[in-house]
């Protein structure tokens, strides 16, 4: 614990809106005494409640917790509301564990939920599922805040007895339940919320925001590295600030370098919403909703708190967690010790006849046009498109020329099932070929290419790390591995930041992807959970009717 010093501040009160000079007292890790000043320097540094992420999978930064946690701290975060989800659909209760384990080695506050969908849905393959006794278990931790994200809303509106039983859970130890109804209107957002559910984070459309925000939700502003919703969003704050928070879902490492929340209250403020309004959603109301362990920067709060060099683009030049200084003018004070490894791995590799695609093993309308996923830029959602196929040998394949490749997704966990095959538009691939086991939420491989022949290298160059991400083209192959669970990697934050940031460059460069984060967009692809088109190792999914296109 920390010794007892002073710090003099101008001191940001959220609560009563009103800056002023002070002598912070700290002692034990806790603000013992806020001691008013007449007059102060005005050089001062400013003093808030540190940032917190209100929904992150920290799995999406490639990352281990306390490498998460060593990056954000530069930023002013030190706290997050965390989702085990991903690694729990690969490797269960023992991928909760290992998140919880791995947190607790460094000062940081992670808050982690019991995921509430293992596996998401009944129409993929995950390699575990943790049921409503599961989901009970975890939920009497202290370590477990809340019921992570209920992406099942077909469960909750139809009532599913597994899925119902886990809300019940939830309402009766008193902790909050997550949701994730993206599009979800009218009757059934209304059913959806009086089940319980307090938060959406998947809302794209301001419209649909304010009718969850009047029907009671708590509406939360995402911009992460794909899914980007803060300027659809960001205009209900000016009237809705007291049941609004800022998160970044899914940040990749590269991102996670640059910024965290700080930068979306610097762009905020420059919109003209009030400073005081911003900082309740990015400081005090995840804190207060899920009753996190972080302090707020009043006499007796834990000393979790950031140093600002002003009030408009929040510079951050210092940040205490629990009085400690963990990180100081971009520069990160926490040691983070070498993780060990976790992983679910049974796949053989590939063939070019695994992924070839005979005419009559795929849809098609009476026109002969074919479905195809409508990848859009900055967006989660997709659109299901019926085009004109490209065909060679009576196979269908990918055509650099309308910008519709062969999208596939290969079982982990089955060492030779079959593999299932798409098509998607607007990857913009010229050249070679993606493939990636972040591949929300079963976490399968998921690749897209040019020629069967780049799919097939792209595919085995992961299935040879047992996990990670890959791009190829010709004699040139990039792979970053990802030991932990297929999903992060156990090496230092800053260095598999640049690795990310080379792969990126290439992809963007070589390959000639239009996409801002093709990766990060990639592993979306296989998310059934949300419309309308999608891929899973089973088939091609219809989101919008919850069943696959025949």
């Amino acid at each position: 614990m920390s010794q007892s010093f002073q710090l003099q501040v101008q001191l940001v009160d959220i609560f009563h809106k009103s800056i002023y000079p002070a002598n912070l007292h700290i002692n034990d890790g806790r603000i013992r005494q806020i001691e008013r000043l007449r007059e102060a320097s005005s050089d001062l540094p400013f003093a808030m409640p540190g940032f917190v992420d209100s929904h992150v999978h920290i799995e999406s930064s490639m990352l281990t917790p306390s490498e998460f946690a060593k990056m954000a701290v530069v930023h002013g975060t030190v706290a997050t509301i965390s989702d085990p989800h991903e690694i729990a659909n690969v490797c269960g209760i023992a991928g909760v564990m290992y998140m919880l384990e791995n947190a607790s080695t460094v000062p940081f506050k992670f808050h982690f939920g019991a995921p509430s969908c293992v596996p998401a849905t009944i129409f993929e393959t995950a390699g575990a599922t943790i049921d409503s006794l599961a989901v009970n278990e975890l939920l009497q931790r202290d370590d477990i805040y809340y019921l992570s994200e209920m992406m099942n809303y077909p469960g909750v509106l139809f009532q599913d007895a597994e899925v119902m039983q886990k809300i019940a859970y939830a309402k009766a130890i008193g902790k909050p339940i997550d949701g994730h109804a993206p599009g979800l209107r009218g009757k059934d957002a209304a059913t959806y919320i009086a089940a319980g559910i307090s938060t959406d984070h998947e809302c794209f459309t301001l419209e649909e925001a304010a009718e969850k925000l009047a029907l009671g939700m708590k509406i939360l502003i995402r911009e992460g590295s794909a899914a980007k919703n803060f300027e659809a969003l960001i205009p209900l704050m000016h009237e809705h600030y007291q049941h609004m928070m800022f998160c970044s879902d899914d940040k990749h490492p590269d991102s996670l370098a640059l910024n965290h929340i700080n930068a979306l209250c610097a762009r905020a403020v420059a919109k003209g919403i009030d400073v005081f309004k911003v900082l309740q959603a990015a400081c005090i109301n995840p804190v207060l909703h899920y009753k996190m362990n972080v302090g707020l920067l009043r006499e007796g709060d834990t000393a979790d708190f950031i140093l600002v060099d002003n009030l408009q683009h929040f510079n951050v030049t210092g940040t205490y967690i629990n009085g400690q200084l963990v990180a100081t003018n971009g520069q990160s004070l926490i040691q983070v010790p070498k993780a060990n490894t976790i992983n679910q791995w049974n796949r053989n590799a590939v063939a070019l006849e695994d992924v070839a695609l005979a005419v009559n093993e795929y849809p098609q309308d009476a026109n002969g046009s074919i479905p195809v996923i409508e990848a859009l830029d900055g967006q989660l959602i997709t659109n299901l498109c019926w085009l004109q196929p490209t065909i060679e040998n009576n196979a269908l394949v990918s055509n650099t020329n309308n910008d519709v490749l062969k999208i596939v997704v290969v079982n982990r966990y089955e060492p030779n099932a079959p593999v299932a095959k798409a098509f998607i538009k607007n990857f913009g691939l010229h050249h070679g070929a993606l493939a990636s086991t972040v591949a929300h939420d079963s976490h399968n491989i998921v690749a897209v290419s040019t020629t069967d022949d780049m799919l097939v290298k792209a595919i085995n160059a992961v299935i040879a790390t047992q996990g990670g991400i890959a791009a190829c083209n010709n004699d040139v192959t990039h792979v970053l591995g990802l030991p932990v669970a297929g999903l992060m990697t156990n090496e230092d934050g800053y260095t598999v930041a640049e690795a990310y940031t080379q792969i990126d460059a290439f992809v963007k460069n070589n390959l000639g992807s239009t996409l801002t984060a093709p990766f990060m967009s990639l592993s979306f692809m296989a998310l059934l959970v949300i419309p309308a088109a999608k891929l899973s190792d089973k088939g091609l999914f219809d989101g919008s009717k919850f069943a696959f296109i025949q």
